[in-house]
């Protein structure tokens, strides 16, 4: 009898299991990173940034070095905080993630406000005084795009403006009288403050027009012989877009987290002129608002319920707290601005 050939069973290939399993590996390591990364930063604890940031460099702290430190810190955790600085990834996690990368835009824009208020009113006595010479480098460095990845990258020229910065404050603590300073006056903080008051009235009506909103045009209201370039109707229909909901909602977290410091900052370098004024209520309760603004966020989604609806309307909340903490913005700028 013949035998029969026993055909050896085919190999089973591995290489598509093994692929799999990395593919799946690596997309548990990224939804473990941003969740990890998807937090947002503390308030900063001003005083105790002053002291620690003087001490380093070996300073004592002088009338605007709370402020100046505070805007060092500001940036600095934009920078250092978990994950770093997102706005700008091209590759996974970060660039998956809009919540971080909003949040850091609204904080940025409260510390460009600042360095430019800094380089031209708090450090300079009148409007024909020169300007300091690290303010001036650090308000445009601080200026450059946000989500610029190419060199020179946004982190590059960020931290070139933290070193500027760190270069006035160490000026500003040292003997020499003509070298820098910081003018705590009511005058230069009221023009910081009516800025701040026009981005708390802006983030007000975008976290508003969540549920949408008719408004009137009220653009030439209170001159009858007010023009503008191009006509708008009577009255419109403004709506955020759903799919920018959040981005607005985190953009106004980062910005009352960073303004929230800074008015600390302001609180300990204009405590003088603020007592003078009998603004250091007004000033505490605009602080307050903020607070409430910073509470932690318990859903994992940003909900955009109708007004008196079922479900929360996160935006509506949130434009709550900053159109009071504007309204008692106000309210400051008036004591400030009378004799």
């Amino acid at each position: 009898m013949s035998s029969v050939p026993v055909t050896p069973a085919p190999r089973r290939r591995i290489w598509p299991y093994a692929a799999a399993a990395a593919l799946g590996a690596a997309v548990l390591v990224i939804l473990a990173l941003i969740w990890w990364w998807d937090a947002e930063p503390v308030p900063l604890d001003v005083r105790r940034t002053t002291e620690v940031r003087s001490a380093a460099l070996h300073q004592n702290v002088v009338t605007g070095s709370t402020t100046t430190a505070t805007l060092i810190a500001s940036v600095g955790t934009l920078l250092d905080k978990r994950g770093g600085y997102l706005s700008n990834d091209r590759l996974p996690p970060g660039v998956l993630m809009d919540n971080l990368p909003n949040w850091e835009f609204g904080a940025l824009t409260a510390c460009r406000d600042l360095a430019r208020a800094l380089r031209n009113d708090f450090s300079r006595s009148q409007t024909q005084s020169t300007e300091d010479v690290d303010l001036q480098e650090a308000e445009p460095l601080l200026s450059s795009p946000n989500d610029r990845w190419l060199l020179p990258s946004s982190e590059s020229q960020y931290r070139k403006a933290i070193r500027h910065l760190e270069g006035y404050l160490v000026r500003l603590a040292d003997n020499d009288h003509t070298n820098a300073q910081f003018y705590a006056r009511a005058d230069n903080l009221s023009d910081y403050l009516q800025l701040v008051s026009t981005r708390l009235g802006s983030l007000s009506q975008r976290l508003s027009a969540s549920v949408g909103q008719l408004r009137l045009d009220t653009n030439l209201a209170g001159d009858p012989n007010a023009r503008q370039s191009t006509p708008t109707p009577g009255a419109s229909i403004v709506r955020t877009p759903w799919t920018q909901i959040d981005d607005v909602f985190y953009e106004s977290r980062g910005y009352t987290w960073a303004l929230l410091a800074q008015l600390q900052a302001i609180e300990v370098d204009f405590d003088g002129v603020l007592r003078d004024k009998n603004a250091v209520v007004s000033l505490k309760q605009v602080i307050r608002e903020l607070e409430e603004a910073q509470k932690t966020v318990s859903s994992p989604v940003i909900l955009n319920g109708s007004p008196f609806g079922f479900f929360a309307n996160h935006s509506l909340v949130m434009a709550n707290y900053v159109s009071r903490a504007n309204a008692s913005l106000l309210d400051l700028r008036k004591l400030l601005e009378r004799g």
